[in-house]
């Protein structure tokens, strides 16, 4: 079967004119740039072009390191161009008029140090189409290149404070408001949504005066607000990144002159040494993070969104149910894990805590309780924490995602971003027995996400057609749209709050 035509459509938006593609009803721009940055340093504004751009191709691919699971979950096809100059974003929408839309614009995760919004599987197309919204996909730079802060280390002599990348998604943010209305989209009604590190992205954006008022909803998806390096620790990681590249924290010429692929090795080095068990730098997991700097963030995100830094700016925010087994599905070391291996990692872990976080987990194999303590910890837990945090503001409402890949026979269960094919509708991507599945009910439930998603984008209450009411989730009353846990698309439950974990300090939950 023929791909459906393309035609020709152009948008006339302040940056310039834009010649983009209709094609199933949906105008597609897509490599746009939103700003221009060199090497560590912040954003600057792109000036608006004369003529007409095309714009029917994404743009570069921030550099990174492959990854096994960005090709699991759908990954670009070959390989896509790799450059510094990969501040663009993408838009899809049903017309450009002046019919004012909700707008939503996608931050990919990726640990900060991989992912670009322009795979496949983010394609704005279904969710456009079917809830009448404008979707903005967009690049930001990563892990060395987005989240490393020099400035300390080298005496002032490169000024990079380790947000450049944070920054990055403020801009495309800026670029919204500024150009939206050309594409169909209203930039007073403006939903932020992201999953991992995108999720923790969110985070950070509701906990930063500088976003404030560039986005009106957002929808965290695995993520949290527990994010953001002390500078000390940013300066930390930055002295072990400069011995693995080789080069003196004195000559600056050196850094900027370092070719793509040094920088990069550099930072697969750094990574090396952080597995979360032996770490001889003591840099923690997730050595590449926005930094809490005093001015893109003041404080911690979590204290800044319990103190109303996005009050009024209502939040969808949710888990799967077995996030962590996207990390251990084929470790064998992890499937072996007996009692004794098991309560030493909790202890190391948890400190004090560990006997009640054990003893609250007792159910399963050592593996299974390993897979839920990880996933309470690096997701749950931070989720749950922002919404107690955001409930005090604005209405807020969580989710829970338990349908099971049937990928490797079953191993990867309900994993972390599983959930991502069936927001995007694109779960058929990679075949019926390939990551996501497929079938009636995982039909059922794209539907009822998609739905979901794109009315709390209009109104901010998520609603579906083949879904119950979804009530606000409050400490009180903690209840959550279960999404795949039985033969209904979704369903609400009440889920008892884990007590043991209260007494956990945000400084041990997160990544």
């Amino acid at each position: 079967m023929n791909a459906p035509e393309s035609i020709p459509v152009i948008a006339e938006a302040a940056c310039g004119k834009l010649e983009g593609s209709r094609r199933e009803g949906i105008c597609a721009f897509k490599g746009i740039p939103f700003a221009t940055a060199r090497r560590w340093s912040v954003p600057e504004r792109v000036a608006p072009w004369a003529g007409v751009r095309a714009a029917r191709t994404a743009g570069y691919v921030a550099p990174q390191n492959p990854t096994a699971v960005a090709a699991l979950i759908g990954g670009a096809k070959g390989e896509p161009t790799q450059s510094e100059d990969c501040l663009s974003l993408n838009v899809w929408t049903p017309a450009c008029d002046s019919a004012k839309r909700p707008v939503m614009v996608w931050i990919h995760g990726g640990a900060f140090i991989n992912g670009t919004g322009s795979v496949p599987l983010y394609s704005g197309l279904p969710l456009s189409q079917a809830g009448n919204v404008v979707v903005v996909t967009i690049n930001y730079r990563l892990g060395s290149f987005g989240f490393l802060r020099l400035a300390d280390v080298t005496g002032g002599r490169v000024a990079s404070g380790e947000s450049e990348g944070l920054l990055d998604q403020i801009a495309a943010l800026e670029w919204v408001r500024d150009n939206i209305a050309a594409f169909g989209g209203d930039a007073g009604n403006v939903t932020i949504f992201g999953e991992s590190a995108g999720g923790m992205s969110v985070g950070a954006l509701l906990g930063s005066t500088k976003a404030r008022g560039l986005f009106h909803k957002a929808i965290s998806q695995s993520g949290g607000a527990h994010i953001g390096h002390a500078p000390d620790h940013a300066s930390k990681i930055a002295d072990v990144f400069l011995h693995h590249l080789g080069v003196k924290a004195n000559d600056p010429a050196a850094l900027f002159a370092a070719p793509i692929p040094a920088l990069l090795s550099a930072q697969l080095a750094l990574l090396g040494e952080v597995d979360g068990q032996h770490d001889p730098h003591k840099l923690g997991s997730m050595a590449f993070r926005p930094v809490i700097d005093g001015a893109v963030l003041t404080g911690t995100p979590i204290d800044a969104v319990r103190d109303g830094a996005s009050r009024g700016v209502p939040l969808l925010a949710g888990t799967t149910t077995e996030e962590w087994k996207l990390y251990t599905a084929m470790d064998t070391a992890a499937h072996a894990m007996d009692e004794s291996k098991l309560h030493r990692w909790a202890e190391r872990m948890f400190g004090a805590a560990a006997p009640a976080l054990l003893a609250a987990d007792a159910d399963g194999t050592p593996y299974e309780r390993f897979v839920s303590m990880q996933t309470d910890r690096v997701f749950r837990e931070p989720t749950l924490r922002m919404l107690a945090a955001q409930a005090k503001h604005a209405p807020v409402f969580e989710y829970v995602f338990d349908w099971r890949s049937p990928a490797m026979g079953g191993a990867f269960g309900a994993c972390h971003a599983l959930e991502l094919g069936f927001v995007f509708g694109s779960y058929r991507l990679k075949g019926p027995d390939m990551f996501f599945g497929s079938g009636p009910q995982a039909d059922a439930i794209s539907q009822a996400m998609i739905e979901a998603w794109t009315s709390f984008a209009h109104t901010g209450t998520p609603r579906a057609s083949n879904l119950e009411a979804w009530p606000p989730w409050s400490s009180t009353s903690p209840a959550a749209m279960v999404f795949g846990a039985d033969s209904r698309a979704g369903h609400m439950s009440r889920f008892e709050l884990p007590h043991a974990w209260a007494a956990v300090p945000d400084a041990l939950v997160g990544p």
